[in-house]
């Protein structure tokens, strides 16, 4: 057969057979929009929903937390034999709601000798341990208590301690 014959040949049996066209799998597109809408979902449940999950969580924490209320440094002299042992703190009181920080401040002379009067009936010895500070915390708490009223002060923390 000449070359042209079976070039002619195969020309007229491809246009007789026609092309198959080629099938594209619909499944990536499913997964795509399937992943968009659930993404979509799940934004609009944190967006909605979790808005006021999120804004009791933070007014419930406000509430809990409190407000500290830095009182100036204590420098006192503490009742070791010669009177020679200083001690310089500072203390901050948590007090259970941003409210009372006002009649803390309206208080705060009192609050300042209750502290001193403590401080200086204590001993170096009795301080320079970790259980004599959480003794002196409670002890603290105790006497703001007294003057403010029960369960105002929820927390003491001790900021500064120096003894010398």
């Amino acid at each position: 057969m000449p070359k042209e014959t079976k070039l002619q040949n195969d020309e007229a049996e491809s246009k007789e057979q026609p092309e198959k066209p080629k099938k594209k799998s619909k499944l990536p597109l499913i997964i795509i929009a399937a992943l968009v809408l659930i993404a979509g979902a799940a934004a609009a449940y944190f967006f909605i929903l979790g808005k006021g999950d999120q804004h009791t969580k933070s007014a419930t924490s406000k509430e809990s937390q409190g407000v500290n209320f830095a009182l100036e440094p204590f420098v006192v002299n503490l009742m070791d034999q010669g009177g020679t042992k200083y001690l310089k703190v500072t203390v901050q009181l948590e007090l259970s709601q941003a409210k009372l920080a006002e009649e803390a401040k309206s208080k705060t002379p009192q609050i300042r000798d209750a502290i001193i009067t403590l401080l200086t009936n204590k001993t170096s010895d009795e301080l320079i341990t970790p259980e004599g500070k959480l003794l002196l915390k409670d002890e603290i708490k105790q006497r703001v208590n007294q003057i403010l009223g029960e369960n105002t002060v929820t927390n003491v923390y001790l900021t500064d301690f120096v003894m010398q």
